[in-house]
């Protein structure tokens, strides 16, 4: 098979296809009971054109046949008039005459002939054209039936291609819902970790190591100042256990609470510094 054969073939069959999936059944259905109605309209045509042709040879035939009787009644009336020369002559164009009625007679018995097989093929056809009509509405409704079947099938199912258009909408909106929920997560987890603080405030990374530094600074002065003042503590008590046993006792009760309360705000205070440093700690590493 040469190229050109090849691509013919190939066009070909595409074309095929693609008028396959273009294809109504139903409009196929239509368009061929049309032609066939075109077809016996056609059949009809040519009958009414035969019975003219052959109307018009009978119309010429009866002209011929009233010249004969015409060249005939002259004959006779040269024979009584004796003259046989004009008998003659009549008589010879009765002859012509009588010839060509001949020949038409030949010509109206072929299209009458004609005329009777076109009458019964025209019965045929349309006899067919009924029997078209009638199998092509039920083959018409079958298909609309089957392709609405079809389509709710499909619908109940999901594998139409609307449905499927719906099914990816849905794939779609889920998609975008889950972004948007992480993202507001994300959103939430920065505000309480206080990322958005940082981000919008005026001082740069080296402030805030600064500012926590001098923070931790503060801190280790007012430690130390409470173990001066715990220690302060514990001298004066041992000098007033030297002059009133009582009062030292009321004093050591009162120091211990005291001291007591200190150290427990100070493990507090430790422990939210802590936690807020090791916080401050991962956002840095977080930042590097």
């Amino acid at each position: 098979m040469g190229i050109l054969s090849r691509t013919s073939y190939v066009v070909r069959s595409k074309l095929n296809a693609l008028l396959n999936r273009s294809e109504d059944p139903t409009e196929t259905l239509d368009y061929s009971y049309e032609k066939m109605r075109d077809e016996l309209q056609d059949v009809k045509q040519g009958i009414a054109d035969l019975t003219t042709q052959k109307k018009r040879l009978e119309m010429q035939k009866r002209r011929l046949e009233e010249n004969v009787d015409k060249h005939n009644e002259q004959a006779r009336e040269a024979v009584q008039q004796d003259r046989d020369d004009l008998a003659r002559k009549a008589l010879e164009k009765k002859q012509s005459k009588m010839s060509q009625i001949e020949e038409l007679n030949d010509q109206i018995a072929d299209l009458q002939s004609t005329q009777d097989d076109l009458v019964d093929k025209k019965d045929k056809l349309q006899g067919r054209i009924e029997e078209f009509r009638t199998k092509k509405e039920t083959m018409k409704a079958k298909y609309e039936a089957a392709e609405a079947s079809s389509q709710v099938s499909e619908a109940l199912s999901g594998v139409g291609d609307e449905m499927g258009d719906v099914a990816r909408s849905i794939e779609r909106a889920e998609e975008q819902t889950e972004e948007m929920e992480a993202r507001s997560e994300a959103m939430n987890e920065l505000e309480e970790t206080g990322t958005f603080d940082d981000a919008l405030s005026d001082g740069d990374e080296i402030d805030r190591e600064l500012e926590s530094l001098s923070s931790d600074k503060a801190v280790d002065s007012e430690l130390d100042t409470l173990k001066a003042e715990m220690g302060d503590g514990d001298g004066g008590a041992r000098a007033g256990d030297t002059t009133d046993s009582n009062e030292t006792a009321d004093g050591e009760a009162s120091t211990a609470d005291a001291d007591v309360d200190a150290e427990l705000s100070e493990l507090e205070a430790d422990t939210n510094d802590a936690e807020v440093e090791a916080e401050l700690d991962e956002l840095r590493d977080d930042d590097a």
